[in-house]
């Protein structure tokens, strides 16, 4: 059997393996979110450490997406897939086994950032090269199928690992899944890469690096450092300053990191657009859900991960059938179809209160998860099919990319509004007024403030209790909002401006 033949006959088997690799990258991305406290007590973290041990990942991560993809590009994807596994592994090993102090764990998770941006590029680009463009819209499906419920399902997993062993375990068992997936790569995934082997672009790369890292982090650190402060204000601008020379050089250069062309081509520019506008509305939800279920339903990490389950249930069928809906109704109606469900979602939300029944909200979690799926496998097939081949890697890079800003504005600018609405309704009852500011700033600290109050008998625990409880979900409605707003303002542009039909030119 020939070698495309042997590939093709394979296609499917290796859909599962790049699967598989995809949700230990999305895994990684939220499973240390339910380990913070254990954490923190474990080896005295302050704040700012625990905040840098999720960030350090998410930064680096993002940050170098583009040139990892590039990388992969030029000198194989299924080496650089490898090679990030291997890093995700031993970091998570070392750490489990090793880590005493919050800076190690901190440098892990950078290394475990630094592996997922070769890893995340080369899964999805090696699924466009192994398919025919007849069903590469349903392998891509499949594909952002599984990263929509990377997260839910880290949430679980962390959940799981903290409420039955220790915070080790959340690094611990990311070994044995990658222990599986180099496994299987080593025999079963195909070697790929750019055929013309163009020379790479250190000096867009070093660009690239430089503007995601200081976007990404003014976004990242602006809630919590202020949005207008000197820091976040100076980063940002600076990260503005790198894209302006990026895209100067990269103009300029014979041989692009990531061509601008690409963005003359109205399915690749609108397919982006709209995944960063639905990741911005699923992490802002995501985030504020698990507040919610933990800190105003009193659930556990795992309890509250398990109310996720209606998310995936809509999400998984939807993203995996949408090529059957993009062959009769055209990408533009059916990815604007799927941000109105979100922006119905979103708007359903706004009208839920401390009381609400759970059955109300896993219709919304279900109708997000149905909008989600929906959105992002046909936007994403849509970038990927814009692309030439040779460059899969950048343009699968691109699209993470993307993903990760509309995620990282979403948690940076939802968290904020929830916080502003959250301080302006807050009420605190007569008599605590000796607390001062720090029930207005935290309202984590208010729950535990006053859960330590009525554990002493001091009746006004209870009554600050509620009162932020219910400025919580003020905020948290208003969050909503914000998303649903966002998800509707992206379903407009995609009817008004993404093309109706994929054209495919990856094989060109």
């Amino acid at each position: 059997m020939e070698r495309d033949e042997l590939i093709h006959s394979r296609r499917w088997i290796i859909l599962g393996i790049m699967s598989l690799s995809l949700i230990i990258v999305m895994l990684n991305n939220v499973t240390l979110n339910v380990a913070l406290p254990e954490l923190s007590k474990d080896l005295q973290a302050d704040n700012t450490e625990l905040q840098w041990m999720l960030d350090a990942y998410a930064l680096i991560f993002g940050g170098t997406l583009l040139v990892m993809g590039a990388i992969g590009d030029r000198f194989g994807r299924k080496g650089a897939l490898q090679l990030g596994l291997i890093m995700v592994a031993g970091a998570s090993a070392l750490t489990a086994m090793y880590a005493s102090t919050s800076n190690e764990v901190i440098a892990a998770r950078a290394v475990m950032g630094l592996g997922a941006a070769l890893v995340m590029p080369a899964t999805l680009s090696v699924v466009v090269v192994v398919f025919p463009p007849e069903e590469r819209g349903k392998a891509v499906g499949i594909w952002a199928a599984m990263a929509g419920v990377g997260a839910p399902i880290g949430l679980l997993v962390g959940g799981w690992a903290v409420e039955n062993y220790d915070w080790q375990m959340v690094f611990l068992i990311n070994v044995p899944i990658i222990a599986l997936a180099l496994l299987l790569g080593l025999f079963l995934v195909p070697k790929t890469k750019d055929d013309q082997e163009r020379p790479l672009d250190p000096v867009g790369a070093l660009l690239s690096v430089a503007a995601l890292g200081s976007i990404l982090y003014a976004i990242i650190e602006g809630p919590s450092v202020g949005w207008g402060s000197s820091e976040i204000l100076g980063i940002g601008a600076l990260g503005i300053v790198f894209s302006a020379i990026f895209i100067r050089w990269e103009r300029r250069t014979e041989y692009p990191m990531l061509p601008l062309d690409f963005f003359k081509d109205r399915g690749f520019t609108m397919g982006l657009v709209a995944i960063m506008l639905a990741f911005y509305v699923m992490f802002s939800f995501m985030f504020t859900q698990m507040l919610h279920f933990q800190l105003v339903r009193g659930l556990t990490p795992l309890g509250a991960a398990f109310k996720f389950l209606w998310l995936p249930v809509g999400l998984m069928p939807a993203a995996a059938n949408s090529d059957r809906l993009v062959e009769k109704f055209g990408s533009n109606n059916v990815i604007a179809t799927g941000l109105t469900l979100v922006t119905i979602g979103m708007l359903i939300f706004t009208t839920v209160t401390i009381d609400t029944d759970y059955s109300k909200l896993a219709l919304i979690f279900f109708l997000v998860g149905l909008g989600m799926g929906l959105t992002m496998a046909p936007s994403t097939t849509l970038v990927m099919d814009s692309i030439p081949a040779g460059k899969a890697g950048v343009g699968s890079a691109t699209n993470d990319t993307s993903r990760e800003v509309g995620g990282a504005l979403g948690i940076a600018i939802g968290g904020s509004v929830l916080n502003e609405y959250y301080q302006r309704s807050m009420i605190v009852p007569e008599g605590l007024e000796h607390l001062g500011q720090l029930p207005f700033d935290s309202f984590a600290a208010a729950i535990r403030i006053g859960s330590d109050m009525s554990a002493g008998g001091n009746i006004l625990g209870a009554q600050l209790i509620e009162n932020a409880q219910l400025a919580f979900v003020e905020g948290m409605v208003a969050s909503a909002f914000v998303g649903a707003v966002i998800a509707f303002i992206g379903a407009i542009l995609v009817k008004l401006f993404m093309p109706s039909r994929i054209i495919h030119h990856a094989e060109e």
